[in-house]
C-alpha cells in the first residue's frame, strides 16, 4: 500500500520542478524509498528522500525536507500531516479514512490480495531438493524442499513464472554403489551368501528393504542366474534401486505438498544425449581445458577459483562437476533470466566453479542465485536428540512427517532464514497451544471463522464491499494497528519474492495473530451495535483473507475449526 504514498511524493517533486520550487529537473530524481518507522510516533511511513535531493539542490537538508513536506500535506486527503526528523527524515501521518480505504481495498480483492506484477514477464528457475536417489530424504531435504517451494509460491504470487525442477542425480559412482549395496545385501539376505561389505557402502535399513522388494519384483530363475555373472546383476539391481528410492522420493514430496514442474534426469538429459561431452568439448575449443596426469581438467582458476577442477578423471570416469556445467549451460540455454540453486551450507565452496561455467561461456552470472540452508538439529521438549540410531542412518522426512504434520514441519522450517542454523523442537510442534507458532496463526483462522458463523447465526450477515461510511467506526488503536500490518502484506510478499527470504511470511503471519489474539479478547466483535458490528465484521473478514493467503503461500493449511 506504500506504492500509493510513493506516487503523490513523485507528483510533489514532479510539480515542484515544474513551478521552480526545485531546481533539479525531473531526470535526476532520486528513487523515492518508503519504510514503516520501527518507532511508534514516527508517522505511518518515512521517507530519506530529502537527505537524497538536498545535495543536488544545493540546499540544507531539512529546509528541503520542510518544503517537500508540506507540499506532501497539502497534496492529498489522506495525509494528516508530515513531520522533520532527525537529519532529514520527513515522517508521514496519514488519516484514519486512508487506512479504512486499504481495509476496503483487501476485501474487494479477497484472495488476489498479495498478488503483484512486478515479475511480469521474468522466466525464474528453482532447482531444489535434488538430492541422489540413493537414500530416503531426510530432515535436511526437508527443509531445503520447505524453502524452495514457499519460495515458488511467492514468486508466482509477486508475477514471476516459475519453473520448479528436481535434478535427478542417477548417473556415475553413487548410483553403482546403490546398486552393489543391494546385491550383497540380497545375496546374503536371500542366497545365505558370506559377503564383504565395504565400508563406504550404504548401510541403511532402507537397503535391505530393496533387497526384499527386488526378490518379490523379480521371477526367481532371473535372480538365480545372477550369482553366478556379476555383470548381468549390476544394471539390474542398479536400475531397480534407482527407480524404487525415486518413487520414495517423490511419494514424500507429494505428502509434504511439494510437486515439481520438471524432474532431470542427468543420466537421460545430460550423459546418454551427449551433453556433457559436448559441454565439455566447447570449452576445449575456448582454450579452457588441459590434460594433466590423464586427467581433463578445467582452468577455473581463470574465473575467481581457488584451483583448477577435474572432468574427466584418468579411468574416464565423468565427475558431477562436468555434469553441473552442461546442466547450468542448459538452463540458461532454455531462457530463463533467473536460475536458483537452493544448496545445503555444505556446497558454499561450489560457488565458485559453478559461476566459472557461465563467465566461461560469456553468460550474465548475475543470472545465478543461490541459497544456502543450514542444518536441523531436532530435538524433543528442549533436549537434542541423535540423528541417527544405527550406521548409515539417519532422521527421515517421513518420520518427522508422521509425528508432527506438514502443517508444523512446512512453518517451523521457515521460521528462520535459510542460512540460519534451526532447532526443529518436535513436542513443540505437535502442541496444541498458542507457544507452537504454527497452532497460534491457525488458531487464529479458525477464531475468525468462529466469529464469523456466529454473526450469521445472528442475523449479522456480510454482503458485498465496505464502505468508508461502515469502515468509519473502527477507530481503536488496536483496530488502526492491525488494518497497517494487513496493509503491508503485498510488501511483505513482494520483498520475500526479491530477496528470496520466504521467512518473511512466518515473521509477518505470526505478528498478525499477535495483533488479533489480544483485540478479540479485549473486544466484541458481535454486539448491540449494528454498525460497529458490521465494521469489525470486515475486519475480521479482511484479517482471515491475509491469513488464509500466507499461510496457502507457506503450504500450510488454515483450518476453519480446531
Amino acid at each position: 500500500m506504500s506504492g500509493r504514498i510513493k506516487d503523490i511524493i513523485m507528483n510533489v517533486l514532479e510539480e515542484a520542478s515544474a513551478v521552480g520550487a526545485l531546481s533539479t529537473p525531473p531526470c535526476s530524481f532520486p528513487s523515492v524509498i518508503i519504510e514503516t518507522p520501527k518507532k511508534e510516533g514516527f508517522g505511518d511511513f518515512s521517507t530519506n528522500l530529502a537527505m537524497l535531493l538536498a545535495p543536488l539542490e544545493g540546499r540544507p537538508v531539512r529546509e528541503v525536507a520542510r518544503l517537500l513536506g508540506d507540499k506532501i500535506t497539502g497534496a492529498s486527503l489522506d495525509v494528516l500531516r508530515c513531520e522533520v526528523a532527525g537529519p532529514g527524515f520527513i515522517n508521514i501521518f496519514l488519516k484514519e479514512s486512508y487506512w479504512h480505504g486499504v481495509l476496503a481495498e483487501i476485501v474487494r480483492k479477497g484472495g488476489a490480495y498479495g498478488d503483484t506484477d512486478i515479475g511480469k514477464g521474468k522466466k525464474v528457475q528453482i532447482e531444489f531438493v535434488s538430492a541422489n536417489p540413493t537414500g530416503p530424504l531426510h530432515i535436511g531435504h526437508a527443509r531445503n524442499a520447505s524453502v524452495g517451494d514457499t519460495l515458488a509460491n511467492v514468486m508466482k504470487a509477486a508475477g514471476f513464472e516459475v519453473t520448479k525442477e528436481y535434478y535427478i542425480n542417477d548417473a556415475g559412482l553413487q548410483v553403482y554403489t546403490l546398486g552393489e549395496s543391494v546385491r550383497l545385501r540380497w545375496l546374503e539376505m536371500h542366497c545365505g551368501k558370506k559377503v564383504e561389505f565395504p565400508t563406504d557402502y550404504y548401510k541403511g535399513e532402507y537397503v535391505k528393504e530393496l533387497a526384499d522388494e527386488i526378490s518379490r519384483t523379480y521371477d526367481s530363475e532371473i535372480l538365480d542366474r545372477i550369482p553366478a555373472g556379476q555383470a548381468q546383476a549390476v544394471p539390474l539391481f542398479q536400475e531397480f534401486a534407482c527407480e524404487a528410492m525415486l518413487k520414495m522420493i517423490k511419494k514424500d514430496l507429494q505428502d509434504f505438498g511439494v510437486e515439481f514442474d520438471v524432474w532431470y534426469s542427468e543420466k537421460e538429459k545430460l550423459r546418454d544425449s551427449g551433453l556433457v561431452t559436448g559441454t565439455m568439448e566447447k570449452l576445449r575449443d575456448k582454450g579452457f581445458l588441459y590434460e594433466k596426469e590423464g586427467a581433463i581438467w578445467f582452468r577455473t582458476t581463470d574465473f575467481g577459483d581457488d584451483k583448477d577442477r577435474v572432468l574427466m578423471k584418468a579411468d574416464g570416469e565423468l565427475t558431477y562437476f562436468a555434469s553441473d556445467c552442461a546442466y547450468h549451460l542448459d538452463k540458461v540455454k532454455r531462457g530463463f533470466s533467473t536460475v536458483i540453486n537452493i544448496w545445503g551450507a555444505d556446497h558454499h565452496g561450489y560457488e565458485t566453479r559453478v559461476r566459472a561455467v557461465f563467465k566461461a561461456f560469456g553468460c550474465d552470472e548475475g543470472v545465478l542465485k543461490i541459497v544456502f540452508i543450514q542444518l536441523v538439529a531436532l530435538t524433543r521438549g528442549g533436549v537434542a536428540m541423535a540423528m541417527g540410531k544405527r550406521e548409515g542412518e539417519f532422521v527421515t522426512l517421513r518420520e518427522v512427517l508422521d509425528e508432527v504434520g506438514k502443517d508444523a514441519m512446512r512453518f517451523f522450517f521457515l521460521m528462520r532464514k535459510s542460512d540460519a542454523h534451526l532447532d526443529f523442537d518436535l513436542e513443540l510442534a505437535k502442541k496444541q497451544a498458542p507457544e507452537n507458532p504454527v497452532y497460534y496463526v491457525q488458531y487464529c483462522h479458525a477464531r475468525i471463522m468462529s466469529i464469523m458463523g456466529f454473526a450469521e447465526e445472528k442475523g449479522a450477515r456480510l454482503s458485498g464491499e465496505p464502505g468508508l461510511e461502515v469502515l468509519k467506526e473502527l477507530k481503536l488503536k488496536e483496530e488502526l494497528d492491525i488494518i497497517k500490518h494487513l496493509g503491508t502484506f503485498e510488501e511483505v510478499v513482494e520483498k520475500s519474492a526479491v530477496h528470496l527470504e520466504p521467512y518473511r511470511l512466518t515473521f509477518y503471519l505470526r505478528e498478525l495473530a499477535g495483533l488479533f489474539h489480544p483485540y478479540y479478547n479485549r473486544n466484541r466483535v458481535v454486539s448491540e451495535n449494528a454498525a460497529l458490528t458490521l465494521a469489525r465484521l470486515f475486519l475480521c473478514k479482511a484479517a482471515a483473507t491475509v491469513i488464509r493467503k500466507g499461510l496457502g503461500l507457506l503450504g500450510v493449511s488454515a483450518p476453519v475449526k480446531m
